[in-house]
């Protein structure tokens, strides 16, 4: 029997979990509340919520007193189909996310893929592993230097996580500390920018990540600040150069 999920109104950071559950209940037999708490760092009491909201979309969860979690035999999630172009525009893009210089980006994008690769039709996956040998993309950067924070900082911004971060600028050895909000990121020029509110300057700053030398997420929340790009650009119309200019 084949199945289409439909939610009630959630966040979409509990949907992703939902969605990982889900999948983790399909693959493994049994799972226990602990497991799941542990695997995703969140409370029983927010694994039994997650549990019903799966049964709430019809999803048949069914509870083994005392020893965990699995589905009703049979049940399976409506597979999702790609068209050749679709898939084609899905490796194109992992060759231009090969090109980052973060490899916490590089890394997350090829599991996410390796899992949409996985419902490919077989002549769909044929055809783009041709692609895939037969597309290159060639960089003349200069500069090349390595970051490993954009993930994380990407859930600071959707989670309005507070961070901490030891920052060093262009051509100045020295390391300051900063607190900030983290609200924007941006890509020019093959490099990462983070858009924060900075506790230190006290308004908004532009910060390279690859020079971001170690960062926190803090489990503090701020309050959202509103911030839009374009608005600020045309409220700002001449510190555009200067507001995407890491500091």
């Amino acid at each position: 029997m084949v199945r289409y999920l439909c939610f009630t109104p959630i966040s979409m950071t509990q949907l992703a979990r939902l969605i990982h559950v889900l999948t983790l209940l399909k693959s493994k037999r049994l799972l226990t509340a602990t497991e799941l708490s542990d695997k995703f760092n969140v409370s029983v009491r927010t694994v039994y919520r997650d549990i019903q909201k799966l049964i709430e979309a019809g999803v048949p969860v069914i509870t083994i007193e005392g020893r965990g979690y699995t589905l009703m035999d049979g049940y399976t999630v409506a597979p999702v189909q790609f068209t050749e172009k679709e898939a084609n525009a899905l490796i194109t893009a992992q060759h231009l996310v090969n090109r980052s210089n973060d490899s916490s980006f590089v890394t997350d994008f090829e599991e996410a893929l390796t899992k949409i690769k996985s419902v490919f039709r077989s002549s769909i996956l044929e055809k783009s592993e041709v692609l895939n040998n037969q597309l290159h993309v060639f960089d003349t950067r200069k500069e090349s230097i390595s970051s490993n924070a954009l993930s994380e900082l990407q859930l600071a911004i959707t989670n309005f996580n507070y961070t901490e971060i030891n920052y060093r600028k262009a051509d100045d050895p020295n390391i300051s500390f900063r607190k900030i909000e983290p609200c924007a990121i941006l890509s020019t020029e093959n490099k990462w920018i983070l858009m924060a509110w900075c506790h230190l300057r006290k308004d908004y700053r532009a910060f390279r990540i690859d020079r971001i030398q170690h960062f926190k997420i803090l489990p503090e929340q701020f309050e959202d600040r509103k911030f839009n790009m374009r608005d600020y650009y045309s409220a700002n119309p001449y510190d555009h150069k200067k507001s995407t200019r890491p500091t």
